[in-house]
């Protein structure tokens, strides 16, 4: 779903965000079900809808205002000023304050809600930098007290699907499809870069996943992460890196839940285990055939 986003500002001088939708897949059903999910909602941790307006093909979504923008911004660039000025300490609470979010969207609400697009661009930071979930275009309703849910096409982003929206042969489509997002947004906070990297040419190629799972799993102490200045800020990459790690386990049945997944990252290092590799490979890129 394109759309342009715009500043504006109601009648009370109360800022707000204005999602306009350039265009519109089918009768609108992105449209729809971004309304009908986030009106659901209430939450610290979800963007506030504060309206919409619909006029012909003509749509708009209008949000709170979010002044720091999206997580995005923050993370890409290790060197840049933006990401020293969240820190380790601001980045492990914007990974708690997500999960928190997915939770609620996974076991608080009366209809529970799968987002199926989890990723930096996605969530939006206010001004003292907590964390809102936003962009509910993807996310699907259901009512029922399962855990499995059926999809009629692939949703999400490259690079943050789940494997098993790829190919049922590596599971079901769960609430753990969710995780999986959750857990490459992760290590990308972490590595301060997206997890392929496309400026590099092909066998040059790291795919940060595993390499950070080798320095994990040989105990190295110094990660070679940017910023870390003391013990504490050491333990909580750690710990991110651990809990990104279980959740993108290839089988869905190996992640945790996100309520586990909170529980990690706010607990005790001493007590996480280092999960299995991710036997899956890095993701390719698309081969430009006019330059083969």
């Amino acid at each position: 779903m394109n759309f342009l986003l715009q500043k504006g500002s109601l009648s009370n001088g109360n800022l707000v965000a204005v999602k306009v939708l350039s265009e519109l897949k089918g009768n609108g059903e992105d449209f729809i079900s971004e309304v009908a999910s986030v009106s659901r909602t209430s939450h610290v941790n979800i963007a506030t809808l504060v309206g919409f307006c619909l006029e012909g093909r003509r749509r708009a979504l209008i949000y709170e205002f979010m002044p720091n923008g999206s997580l995005e911004k923050f993370i890409y660039g290790r060197g840049s000023s933006s990401i020293n000025q969240l820190g380790w300490e601001k980045l492990h609470q914007i990974s708690i304050g997500i999960a928190r979010g997915l939770e609620y969207l996974h076991k608080g609400c009366t209809t529970r809600i799968l987002h199926f697009d989890i990723k930096p661009h996605n969530i939006l930071l206010d001004q003292d930098f907590c964390p809102k979930i936003s962009d509910f275009g993807l996310a699907k309703l259901f009512l029922e007290k399962r855990s499995m849910i059926s999809v009629s096409c692939m949703r999400g982003t490259p690079g943050y699907i789940a494997p098993e929206l790829l190919s049922r042969n590596f599971g079901q489509v769960s609430h753990k499809s969710d995780v999986y997002s959750y857990g490459m947004m992760i290590l990308e906070m972490v590595g301060g870069r997206r997890n392929v990297e496309t400026e590099v040419n092909h066998t040059s190629e790291i795919y940060f996943p595993h390499w950070i799972y080798n320095k994990v799993e040989l105990q190295e102490e110094q990660l070679g992460l940017h910023g870390i200045v003391s013990d504490e800020e050491n333990e909580m990459a750690r710990k991110m890196i651990i809990v990104g790690l279980w959740c993108i386990q290839t089988n869905p049945v190996n992640r945790p839940a996100i309520t586990k997944v909170l529980e990690m990252l706010e607990g005790s290092l001493e007590l996480l285990e280092i999960p299995p590799k991710p036997y899956m490979c890095s993701p390719q890129r698309s081969v430009d055939l006019s330059t083969s």
